[in-house]
């Protein structure tokens, strides 16, 4: 009983640490802008997707929960925050929809099984990450209205970045879904 008793409280600490560790880790991916072609690339969708494949979907969610939080709480835990704002108003603004995608990203991402063959793991990064830009996209057209290039505006300068981020996952991740059997 005692035993049982303090191997659920350390599952829990540690299951609190991870979340803790990953919001750390998706607000400095937010903060690191790495030249890229045709604009600077933010790490934040590989460490949604990576959360989620690390994480598994019920603390992958957490943290990423967590994150959401702390932006719309005021912290500047967003990219481009504070220089373009924080708490509720920044999370309203244009990247409002992006960040919310970062939910269905992560849990998609969690869907990945150690099994999956490369392509198959491509296909639901692709998915995942395709949730983020869906949502971003729906966010911003109805935030800056329809007859603007919303494509060209939300998305497209971003592909190359993503495709490439998609691609380093895809090859580390049968590692990383090994790190799941730690947490």
């Amino acid at each position: 009983m005692e035993l049982t008793k303090n191997l659920t409280q350390l599952k829990i600490i540690k299951s609190v640490l991870a979340i803790v560790l990953g919001s750390i880790a998706l607000t400095i991916s937010a903060k690191i802008k790495i030249p890229f072609y045709p604009v600077p690339m933010t790490m934040q969708t590989f460490v949604v997707l990576f959360l989620g494949i690390s994480l598994g979907y019920k603390i992958g969610l957490a943290t990423v929960g967590l994150y959401l939080i702390e932006g719309i709480a005021g912290l500047p835990v967003f990219s481009n925050s504070p220089e373009k704002g924080v708490g509720l108003l920044y999370f309203t603004g244009p990247t409002m929809g992006y960040l919310i995608g970062f939910l269905t990203a992560c849990y998609l991402a969690s869907m990945i099984k150690f099994e999956d063959g490369f392509f198959v793991v491509l296909g639901k990064l692709v998915i995942a990450t395709s949730t983020i830009y869906i949502l971003g996209l729906l966010w911003l057209g109805t935030l800056i209205g329809w007859d603007k290039p919303i494509f060209a505006l939300g998305a497209k300068p971003f592909l190359l970045a993503e495709v490439f981020k998609i691609a380093i996952l895809g090859l580390l991740v049968k590692q990383i879904i090994k790190v799941r059997k730690f947490i």
